[in-house]
């Protein structure tokens, strides 16, 4: 258990960082941010899989939160929007480990 701006907390998880006294420190940018294409296809991708019932919110955040701690803090939003996704599909077996690798190898 530690102490953290006055209050206890116990087992807080690497994703959970409202109240972080280290992030709490930095200016929050709030100003709107240019979409990449590559986050609107993520973002358009999630959504296909949730019309087709593929893949719920709470699989996509569960997801994420899964991530390694080193990972999460490396990848932005939308990579760990991708690697959830990612993960979901090959767990439920929409996707099997070969056809990523074989997506992932061509040109």
């Amino acid at each position: 258990m530690g102490k953290e701006s006055g209050r206890l907390y116990q087992n807080r998880a690497h994703h959970d960082l409202g109240g972080v006294a280290k992030f709490m420190c930095e200016p929050v940018d709030t100003e709107p941010h240019e979409l990449t294409d590559f986050d609107r296809e993520v973002d358009a991708l999630r959504q296909l899989l949730s019309a087709k019932q593929l893949m719920t919110v709470d699989e996509l955040r569960r997801g994420i939160e899964a991530i390694p701690e080193a990972e999460y803090h490396r990848l932005n939003y939308y990579q760990r929007w991708i690697r959830s996704i990612t993960d979901n599909l090959l767990r439920r077996g929409v996707l099997t480990e070969a056809e990523l690798r074989a997506i992932l190898e061509a040109p």
